[in-house]
């Protein structure tokens, strides 16, 4: 077959990967030189932990294990099998970790709630105090900024693989046919749109203005080199009120005898935190659902984080040397993994992931190519 994929992010190149391996040509168009959106502005994270049980949590499992095989072929993707540890101060906070792990699915995630020693001889850097952590075994970690790059380099070792940068695709033109901005038409038999947030133009005019999907405008932050191993991911309680995995009469008791400091609940914050190759750490986030969306970044949520960082590593955090902004597709009912819809002949659009769509790309691809048939 011939599949032309529409988006250079991580779900576009993702279902360029699954029918590159099942021995089809590929044509993938990016409107930029490089991704530049989602893709690349989180925190690199295969984050199990949060997830609904059901499907969400099926779906991510199936991408953890792809991920880690396409980490094996593609060295330049960093992937690590990090687990992540989600400290816990209070009495609230602590229930629902005790909850999480009462869950029937909690083996299969990988749930262990630990001692503060038990965390620390996993993680050494979280010298601040804590009553308890839980430890998920199954989150991992990748390095967004050069993904792509790293998993298009072994795309070009396929010669059915062609990579077109700096094209936007404009219009179908026929079955499985679209024009780009070049006046090139590109002919397939399937063609993907994975446009990420650009939810305009050839979004817009094929799947009607009703589409199922918001953008969510999120800011975070990166560090100069820690200067030691943080050898796991790191969240905080406030992460047990932004993931359905948490949900539970003990959530229930946290929300309401224990709200939010006032910045963390005006921007509906949570702290999550990755080491980079480099050493520096990727810290986030906020959560903006209200259009028009601000252009600039907001210093507050910075502050507040880099508060929480500090009682949970018990020292100063490094300089930080990037604050960025970016905005996702999320399905507007956010139990739905992802929104795929044919909206032309020959052609699917596949986008609305949200903060999964790093954990779930490569097995959101894999349904769609089963889906059609690949």
């Amino acid at each position: 077959m011939r599949v032309t994929v529409v988006g250079g992010g991580v779900v576009g190149t993702m279902h360029a990967w699954q029918a590159i391996e099942r021995g089809h040509e590929v044509v993938q168009i990016e409107r930029e030189a490089e991704a530049r959106g989602a893709s690349l502005r989180n925190f690199g994270q295969i984050w199990v932990s949060g997830r609904a049980g059901g499907e969400e949590l099926e779906t991510a499992l199936r991408a953890r294990e792809l991920w880690e095989g396409i980490g094996k072929r593609a060295a330049g993707l960093g992937f690590r099998a990090t687990g992540s540890l989600t400290p816990v101060r209070t009495e609230l906070e602590l229930a629902v970790a005790e909850a999480a792990v009462a869950r029937a699915d909690a083996a299969a995630r990988g749930y262990e709630l630990l001692t503060p020693g038990e965390a620390r001889a996993i993680n050494p850097a979280l010298r601040g105090e804590f009553t308890a952590a839980l430890f998920c075994e199954r989150d991992a970690a990748v390095e967004p900024r050069t993904a792509q790059l790293a998993l298009r380099e072994e795309l070009r070792r396929s010669p059915g693989y062609t990579f077109l940068p700096g094209r936007e695709v404009r219009e179908v033109v026929g079955a499985a046919a679209v024009r780009d901005d070049h006046g090139d038409v590109h002919h397939a038999d399937a063609v993907v749109l994975a446009t990420g947030a650009w939810l305009g133009g050839l979004v817009r005019e094929l799947a009607g203005p009703d589409l199922p999907v918001r953008r969510v405008r999120l800011q975070m932050m990166q560090t100069d080199p820690l200067g030691e191993s943080l050898p796991t991911s790191v969240a905080d309680g406030d992460s047990f009120r932004y993931y359905p995995a948490y949900a539970s009469a003990a959530l229930d008791a946290l929300d309401a005898g224990q709200p939010q400091p006032e910045t963390a609940a005006a921007h509906r914050m949570q702290l999550l935190m990755v080491q980079r190759a480099d050493g520096g750490l990727t810290i986030g986030d906020t959560h903006e659902y209200e259009h028009p969306f601000a252009f600039d970044t907001v210093e507050e949520p910075y502050e507040h984080l880099t508060a929480v960082v500090e009682h949970l590593l018990g020292r100063p955090l490094p300089r930080v040397r990037h604050r960025w902004a970016g905005v996702y597709a999320q399905c507007a009912d956010k139990t739905r993994v992802v929104h795929r819809q044919q909206v032309a002949d020959g052609v699917w659009l596949v986008t609305g992931p949200g903060g999964r769509g790093m954990t779930c790309a490569p097995a959101i691809a894999e349904t769609t190519a089963n889906e059609l048939g690949w």
